[in-house]
């Protein structure tokens, strides 16, 4: 009736499904109403499991299509990677250190045979001009960043650097 075999007719009575009335005895009514109430609950949970499937599918693909979007932003050199801009930003601020800690020095000799204190004022003003002067001509240079992105490009998946 119900298109199972006796096995499967088995262990639904095993599992409670459908009621046994003895050895391999069933009351055809009863068990084929218990059947189609047991259908009907994996129906509807099978639906909420799909809805729950598709719904974990769009939210994938959405974060795909997300992660696409950035990296072709990134590729484009309209965005940049935070681990990149604070990179070449740190390589920007130990060059101004250097030219900074070098000061001493190079103003030492220049400064050494001057006697009068204004003149010396006006040598280090003037140094000190000169290094705000490069830091005021620094300028965004994409192709840092495209080197960056490069360098990360040329790495597998398992951050193994890869030689071309």
């Amino acid at each position: 009736m119900l298109g199972l075999t006796s096995r499967r007719v088995s262990q639904l009575a095993h599992d409670g499904i459908i009621e046994n009335k003895g050895r391999n005895k069933y009351r055809l009514t009863d068990c084929v109403q218990s059947y189609v109430e047991y259908i009907r609950s994996l129906g509807i949970d099978r639906a909420d499991d799909d809805e729950e499937r598709r719904k974990a599918e769009v939210r994938l693909k959405r974060a795909r299509a997300r992660y696409q979007e950035l990296e072709t932003a990134e590729l484009e050199g309209k965005m940049h990677r935070s681990e990149d801009v604070e990179a070449i930003t740190t390589d920007l601020i130990y060059s101004w250190r250097g030219a900074l800690l070098a000061l001493p020095g190079r103003l030492a000799v220049d400064v050494a045979c001057i006697d009068n204190p204004a003149e010396v004022e006006e040598v280090i003003r003037r140094e000190i001009y000169s290094m705000m002067n490069y830091l005021a001509q620094y300028e965004y240079d994409p192709e840092r960043y495209a080197g960056r992105i490069k360098e990360r490009r040329k790495k597998d998946y398992t951050g193994i650097q890869i030689d071309e």
